[in-house]
């Protein structure tokens, strides 16, 4: 009887940030890697905008199955990639990476998983909507880019830096279908009348702050909105408890996360991982 050899070396995959100790991916990815039976582990690990070459070329050495990335990497990762997705490309930014054979193939799975959480969770197809986003950062610009490709028909973008607003602006001006436009943000914003969709897309209200609220002028929000927000810890904003208020729907960050990670799990492993899973990991980590 030939006797079948048992390997007991793990498949490898993480997130490169800084900072990255309360990064709750690898709560989520773990718990689906073990209801898949898979002998995967996913690492925290602590990289600096200086090492970020050193730290590629290690996942090379190392064969890593694949890496996220977080701030400051998204942006400055592309160089050291040997393909980058088109939609990735037209983002601007990398959050996850996988690995086909020795070729490290950069995708951003945010938009993705927010247009998800939007049609899965909120029962609401993008398509022909007006929406708006506060910020312009990494997120915004997933986001954006995913919606307009779903077809929005119309995206204010609402920054206090002009040239960032400015610069995604035009990137969905000229390179998706739907029509955009620039606000700058001073003082508490009004939302417009015809906006279907409002997004808090910065990292106000995201704990341990969780009190704060973007400023919005909360009387402009009424119940034909659907307000989201995309942090996820606490899962229910100060912000999305106002809205409510005002008897708007709400979508927390939660879904977001949790989708985005699915999809990065099955560029990683080729197999789909379990949704329930996924959510009642990091539900348990948010409630702790």
């Amino acid at each position: 009887m030939t006797q079948q050899l048992l390997s007991l070396r793990a498949d490898l995959v993480g997130v490169f940030g800084d900072p990255v100790d309360e990064n709750p991916t690898g709560i989520m990815q773990e718990a689906a890697f073990a209801a898949a039976g898979l002998n995967w582990r996913y690492l925290l690990l602590r990289v600096s905008a200086e090492d970020l070459s050193s730290a590629i070329a290690g996942i090379r050495a190392m064969r890593f199955r694949g890496i996220n990335l977080t701030i400051p990497h998204k942006v400055s990762v592309l160089k050291y990639l040997n393909e980058v997705a088109p939609d990735a490309a037209l983002i601007g930014a990398v959050n996850t990476v996988r690995r086909a054979a020795n070729r490290l193939i950069g995708e951003n799975t945010d938009g993705k998983g927010f247009l998800r959480s939007v049609r899965e969770d909120a029962g609401v197809d993008p398509a022909g909507k007006r929406i708006v986003f506060l910020g312009a950062g990494g997120a915004a610009r997933a986001m954006s880019v995913e919606l307009a490709l779903a077809g929005a028909s119309h995206i204010t973008i609402v920054n206090r830096t002009r040239s960032r607003g400015e610069e995604l602006v035009r990137t969905l001006n000229q390179r998706t279908p739907a029509k955009a436009e620039f606000v700058q943000w001073v003082g508490d914003y009004p939302v417009p009348p015809e906006a279907e969709i409002l997004v808090n897309a910065t990292s106000i209200g995201l704990y341990p702050n969780e009190g704060d609220k973007p400023r919005v002028m909360m009387a402009t929000i009424g119940p034909d909105l659907l307000v989201c927000d995309v942090i996820p810890n606490p899962p229910r904003t100060a912000f999305l408890t106002a809205a409510a208020g005002r008897g708007a729907r709400t979508l927390d960050g939660l879904g977001m996360l949790v989708y985005q990670g699915a999809i990065a799990f099955k560029l990683w492993t080729g197999l789909q991982p379990s949704i329930p899973v996924m959510r009642q990991a990091l539900e348990k980590v948010f409630r702790s």
